[in-house]
């Protein structure tokens, strides 16, 4: 066996860790990146869905709640027939109010409710 034979087998071992190395700091890198994705993204695509129909359904109350309030001061304009024209036109505007602040004032209580 000659003095340079030795030389070539530990470079060889050392090529041999480096890429081990390598390999494994890929591997590293790869199980971080999955584990990140699993912890983050994942959960967050959970909760874009929950939100989305948060705002679909506050989206829809709103809209139900200006349609009651419309009716409501369309009802008295027409069954009170001449009596609310004039100076006291604004009387069906402020029963109209009166069922938007019953509607937010319920809102609001039932926010600060716990369920039993």
């Amino acid at each position: 066996m000659s003095r340079g034979d030795g030389k070539d087998h530990d470079k060889k071992r050392d090529k041999d860790r480096d890429k081990g190395l390598g390999r494994d700091f890929n591997e590293l890198v790869s199980l971080v990146v999955a584990y990140a994705k699993q912890e983050t993204i994942v959960p967050i695509k959970g909760l874009v869905r929950f939100v989305v129909a948060g705002v679909a359904g506050a989206l829809l109350i709103a809209f139900g709640g200006a349609v009651l309030t419309l009716t409501a001061v369309r009802v008295v304009q027409t069954e009170t027939g001449n009596h609310l024209r004039g100076n006291l036109s604004w009387v069906p505007y402020a029963g109209g109010m009166l069922v938007a602040g019953a509607g937010a004032a319920w809102a609001a209580l039932r926010i600060g409710r716990r369920p039993k």
